[in-house]
């Protein structure tokens, strides 16, 4: 790979490699105050790469790899850099991570205590997270909560946050002077912006924490709320995991503990505001 950059988020360290300079240097920019690799060597190699020589300068489209691939999945536009290394990313842990039971929710800690907040695409869970970090929450993931099959801690994986569509001014608009990256527009997705987590959840992203409460949140819909039985959020979760099946009875095990330990609540919601404090609300009585 001609241009690479190394980082870490959280446990997990990756190396992305690129056959353009242009996604390199977007990334390494955005993920600046990020560490290395503990001792230098990643745990995931990310792949940016243009399948035939030509694609490197005639229409150049990025093809994603690393050391999983997806061998139907379609090429990006150079433009779309960012994305493309954050759907890398996002792919290598989501196939080849065995040390965590990864759930695809959004997670913010205060005191020791974590939320996770899990749904639907568009259910809110990344405009959430980024508003509650703004309210003194620490961010802990916006993609991926880590839960340790052992302990039953959450460990962070606080990568950028992937706004969509209308919360990307809505998010703006709470934090004008946060680092974001480009706007992309007319994405698989829609026009999307990637927000940088602050310092905060950059410098604390070694600490995991102790699950407080689950979320199962849905926006545009009159407020309520009301209580998710283990059943129903244990079916729900193992849904909401990339690796549940390949841990096997460990997966099963962290899930049964989970759901069993962790109260889960429905909530449904009209706008943010009413979220943030149902949020708050919930994480209280927990």
């Amino acid at each position: 790979m001609r241009h690479a950059h190394h980082l870490r988020i959280g446990p997990v360290g990756f190396r992305i490699g690129s056959d353009w300079r242009a996604p390199i240097d977007a990334v390494a920019d955005l993920y600046r105050d990020y560490p290395a690799p503990a001792d230098g060597v990643a745990d995931y190699t990310v792949r940016l790469f243009a399948a035939r020589p030509w694609r490197r300068w005639m229409r150049p489209a990025i093809t994603l790899g690393g050391d999983y691939l997806l061998p139907d999945a379609v090429p990006m536009p150079l433009a779309w850099g960012v994305l493309a290394a954050e759907m890398a990313m996002n792919l290598q842990l989501a196939l080849g991570e065995r040390r965590y039971l990864l759930l695809h929710a959004s997670s913010v800690e205060r005191d020791g205590r974590a939320v996770l907040m899990t749904g639907v695409s568009g259910a809110g869970k990344s405009t959430l997270a980024a508003l509650l970090m703004t309210r003194g929450w620490r961010l802990m993931g916006d993609e991926f909560a880590l839960l340790d099959p052992e302990s039953g801690a959450v460990h962070a994986f606080p990568r950028l946050i992937s706004l969509k569509n209308e919360s990307v001014g809505v998010v703006q608009a709470a934090v004008p002077d946060a680092r974001f990256g480009p706007l992309l527009t007319g994405t698989p997705k829609g026009d999307l912006r990637h927000l940088v987590p602050d310092a905060r959840a950059i410098a604390m992203a070694a600490a995991p924490a102790t699950p407080a409460v689950l979320l199962f949140p849905s926006f545009g819909y009159a407020a309520a709320e009301r209580p998710v039985p283990p059943s129903e959020a244990f079916v729900r979760l193992t849904q909401a995991s990339t690796n549940y099946t390949a841990l096997g009875e460990r997966g099963f095990d962290a899930l049964t503990r989970l759901v069993q330990r962790v109260p889960a609540r429905a909530i449904d919601y009209p706008d943010t505001a009413t979220a943030v404090a149902q949020v708050e609300a919930a994480w209280a009585a927990a």
